[in-house]
């Protein structure tokens, strides 16, 4: 995301003038590829404060959260799927913590797609949509949330000796406050270990309208392990996340402020990640192979608290008192290979996954194993005129294998072959144009096993996508640098089974990317996402389709004045949102405030200072697909020191 760069500035009579140091913006944007995607780099992620991995990239466009500043009840959504105001997610967004696959399937209203604190990151890379998405799943409409942890040799810069950084922050609304220890220890140049414990927590917030905010309150404890050792070409490293809270007499339904007739549960939610990754890198273009060895548990505890619910305990404590529990392990080989043949260069990625999720049988959720296999690879080609195609494939074959208690006794077997491509031209100076389209396939999951029909019916997406992208440095003076990308994309989902009575999804729309700045240190930053969706019900009626969000644009303005003090003001804009002719909210506009202090120099050197200012004008709204009113005016602090 950073701006800055060199640029060989030739004079008119082409005497070479030097190298121009520019300004910097919040956020790079990736004008040199077709994939659309967008990387939330640390810097960021600690400017941001967020509470939740949701609320950090609600920023990013096609984004949108559902009760984004909370870590249970809430969930990611991105171009209408994921998380929706039903389900807390509809497994067509993945999402990977260093390379691990977590996050539930169709829970009705406690599914969690991820909760852990973004202290425990260094980065965060969203992929919009389906065309870059082969290397990592099937049925992936949404997009890709890629999660990497932090590393010891960030803190010790790569040599031996030990660091350490301790992060204190609070919030006003309501009571809210977090601290993040990290030590990082590298006893010799190829030997390194890091641990971090973080905790976050706030009482329940309240609107803008003064009023309170029911279940927005939370404990959040989570803690990060990592080693990794390098011999020659060969390294190792491993990682374990754990994140965990506990809720006592909270409504069952997450999304919402009350018990209603589910009543209350006491709840416990943790959720853990392991990777074990290999890495040969020698001195061959052709090598460069990564076997990851990745497990994650997620669990949802719950016990039904008497009398919370106006139905009888014998009906009701079976829903809301069963525990769900979902542990993936997956083994990831992949290989890539540089090859030059004359102007044609290829990035080529091979590689194989042999994945297990075992899931608990719960009430209204089927359990047994799912055993897939899969196959993919990604070609990055690039002719030396201009034109990079990359063309993709994804073949997976799976196994649904019922819990015995469910009293089905066969096997359901599938299998899949999918694929896409993108093609992309870059003209002289700076403007390029691309396309792609990409067909993936959700095989069926264990949520479909009680469903004679769905068990054996595979979802189906395509998408087209069409866009352009300028970068160039001196636009206005000689001194500035501007990107700009723009992407409309399409999608029609069909054979629907993750929504009940719909045989059918359309969805179009624009997204917009935009970043300029001046060697002053004046920067603005803007995006924007505009969406339209149908669906087709089963008795083949059109309407609007309810679980697409609301259009909405967000801009920053901001300056650096010298390394010492970067200030940002940003404006976040929505659209009233209106379904099949009823509107559903209101549109708002929200102003945020953001002041980060870093001094270079004297006894405060390694110390910085973050204020913001978030809802500054504590206007209430809803955020189209939310469940809950947002936060009102919340002032943020923190300060970090490394040590």
């Amino acid at each position: 995301m950073a701006l800055a760069q060199g640029a060989d500035a030739p004079a008119e009579d082409g005497e070479f003038l030097g190298t121009l140091t520019l300004g910097e913006s919040k956020r790079e944007v990736q004008t040199d590829t077709a994939t659309p995607i967008t990387v939330v780099n640390q810097e960021e992620i600690e400017d941001r404060q967020a509470n939740t991995i949701a609320e950090l990239i609600d920023s990013v466009p096609g984004v949108t959260l559902v009760n984004g500043s909370t870590p249970i009840g809430s969930g990611i959504n991105i171009r209408g799927f994921g998380a929706n105001g039903t389900y807390g997610t509809d497994h067509k967004v993945a999402i990977l913590v260093d390379n691990a696959s977590v996050g539930a399937e169709e829970l009705y209203r406690i599914g969690t797609q991820l909760f852990t604190d973004p202290s425990l990151y260094k980065s965060v890379e969203v992929i919009r949509g389906t065309v870059g998405s082969f290397e990592y799943g099937s049925g992936i409409v949404g997009g890709v949330v890629r999660l990497e942890t932090i590393d010891a040799s960030q803190m010790t810069g790569g040599e031996p000796g030990f660091a350490f950084r301790q992060s204190l922050g609070g919030s006003t609304n309501s009571n809210g406050f977090n601290s993040s220890s990290t030590a990082a220890w590298q006893p010799t140049e190829n030997l390194e270990f890091l641990a971090n414990y973080s905790w976050r927590e706030q009482s329940d917030q309240t609107d803008g309208n003064g009023n309170t905010i029911g279940n927005s309150a939370f404990e959040l404890p989570s803690f990060l392990l990592k080693a990794k050792y390098t011999a020659g070409d060969h390294s190792v490293t491993a990682s374990y996340t754990d994140t965990e809270t506990s809720e006592r007499d909270k409504p069952y339904d997450s999304f919402g402020t009350t018990g209603g007739s589910f009543g209350n549960v006491d709840r416990d939610t943790l959720s853990q990640t392991a990777t074990l990754a290999y890495n040969y890198n020698p001195a061959n273009d052709l090598i460069d192979l990564d076997a990851i060895l990745s497990y994650a548990n997620q669990e949802i505890d719950s016990t039904y608290v008497d009398g919370s619910s106006p139905l009888p305990a014998f009906i009701i404590e079976p829903i809301v008192g069963a525990d769900q529990q979902y542990e993936t392990t997956k083994l990831t080989v992949k290989n890539t290979a540089f090859i030059a043949s004359g102007s044609i260069v290829q990035d080529l990625r091979t590689g194989f996954e042999v994945i297990s999720r075992e899931r608990l049988t719960a009430n209204s959720a089927p359990g047994g194993d799912n055993n897939r296999f899969a196959v993919f690879v990604v070609d990055e080609i690039g002719f030396g005129n201009g034109f990079t195609f990359t063309p993709a494939l994804r073949w997976e074959t799976s196994e649904l294998d019922p819990d015995p208690s469910l009293g089905i006794t066969e096997t359901f077997d599938d299998d899949a072959l999918m694929g896409g491509a993108s093609l992309r031209y870059d003209f002289a100076g700076g403007l390029a144009v691309f396309g792609s389209y990409a067909h993936t396939e959700s095989l069926p999951i264990l949520d479909d096993l009680t469903n004679v029909v769905f068990r054996e019916q595979a979802e189906v997406a395509d998408t087209f996508e069409l866009g352009a992208s300028y970068d160039k440095i001196g636009v206005f003076t000689d001194q500035d640098i501007l990107s700009l990308k723009g992407n409309f994309y399409q999608t029609e989902l069909t054979d629907v089974t993750s929504y009940s009575g719909v045989s059918e999804v359309e969805l179009q729309g624009l997204e917009l990317e935009g970043s300029y700045a001046r060697r002053s240190g004046f920067y603005i930053d803007f995006n924007a996402n505009i969406m339209d969706a149908e669906q087709t019900n089963t008795a083949g009626v059109e309407s609007d389709w309810v679980n697409f969000p609301a259009n909405n644009a967000r801009i920053t303005f901001g300056k650096r004045f010298s390394p010492l003090v970067d200030l940002s003001s940003e404006f976040v804009v929505s659209d009233k949102s209106e379904r099949n002719g009823t509107e559903q909210e209101p549109g708002y506009v929200v102003a945020n405030l953001r002041a980060t202090i870093t001094p270079q120099e004297g006894v405060l050197e390694g110390t910085s200072f973050r204020f913001s200012v978030e809802n500054v004008l504590d206007h209430p709204y809803t955020p189209y697909l939310s469940t809950r009113y947002a936060p009102g005016r919340n002032l943020k602090f923190a300060i970090a020191r490394d040590f």
